[in-house]
């Protein structure tokens, strides 16, 4: 018993718990395939898992977690979110552990009590960070997300584009995370368009303030496709009656493509750029161009 829980211990050591790790099939039994790590640990993928046949020597990527026994085990489903990300889950139980989040795998998500801002119930939808506790080196979530971000201080270039995930609005703009590592700001008077919470969005810094939160907006960077895209919308608004076209953002990717052979993102991005530069305006059902 003692053997098996320093082998135990050397494969948490060894392997990525909370995280995708590309394996080695090492052999196949009735309930499934023991997986190896690059120094010959196995992990059982369970025969579930296993669409098509597999052979000894094969790499396979999984996903790695610990069982209701604590012990490592992997899957080919995909998580909403693994260690080290924030991802908004909803609530599928609470006992006196805590609330269980459903995590897109068999395995539920344990937000335990002390990682509560607000007591959740069944049916919830809450913003929580994915980590690895360090006492049980089991994956758990938090709701105190604070705490996990801001930590270091950010390295960003002007321009530089990150991921954002929209999480609160204010009376300055929206609140966002940034990366999964830092406190982000997108300003309501730099939008031509309301964001959604919980929407994940490109963006690009437009600087990092003395506090280490980046303010943000959602066009920028060295886009050469986007640049040509923007002239092209002024050139067909110069010959529309009135400088009007009707088409907006929340056109039809299909009437996007068609009208300007680009993508609804690409054109999203264009039309931001333009009217924060006061080129066009949002008007009713389409944009218009601005007489100099």
């Amino acid at each position: 018993m003692k053997k098996w829980l320093n082998l135990h211990k050397i494969i948490l050591h060894m392997l990525k718990i909370g995280k995708y790790n590309t394996l080695r099939v090492a052999r196949n039994v009735d309930f499934g395939a023991y997986l190896q790590d690059a120094d010959g640990n196995e992990v059982l993928l369970p025969s579930r898992y296993i669409v098509n046949p597999l052979q000894p020597g094969d790499d396979i990527e999984v996903f790695v977690y610990k069982d209701s026994e604590g012990r490592p085990i992997c899957t080919t489903e995909h998580p909403f979110a693994q260690v080290g990300e924030f991802a908004y889950l909803q609530v599928n139980d609470v006992n006196q552990t805590g609330a269980f989040l459903d995590w897109g795998i068999m395995k539920d998500l344990l937000v335990p009590f002390r990682e509560q801002t607000v007591k959740l119930s069944r049916g919830m939808v809450v913003l929580v960070y994915v980590y690895l506790d360090d006492a049980t080196k089991r994956v758990v979530a938090s709701a105190k997300i604070d705490k996990f971000l801001g930590n270091t201080y950010p390295r960003y270039k002007l321009g530089g584009r990150v991921k954002a995930l929209v999480y609160k609005r204010t009376d300055l703009g929206y609140k966002a995370i940034v990366d999964d590592l830092f406190h982000g700001m997108i300003y309501e008077n730099e939008l031509f368009a309301p964001l959604e919470i919980g929407e994940a969005i490109t963006a690009y810094v437009k600087q990092v303030r003395e506090d280490g939160k980046i303010d943000l907006v959602l066009s920028g960077g060295n886009d050469g496709r986007v640049d040509a895209l923007m002239e092209r919308i002024l050139g067909r608004l110069a010959n529309e009656p009135d400088g009007f076209l009707p088409i907006s953002d929340s056109a039809a990717p299909e009437t996007v493509r068609a009208t300007f052979q680009c993508s609804k993102k690409d054109f999203k991005k264009a039309i931001g750029h333009l009217y924060r530069e006061r080129r066009i305006v949002i008007a009713d059902g389409g944009i218009r161009l601005v007489k100099a």
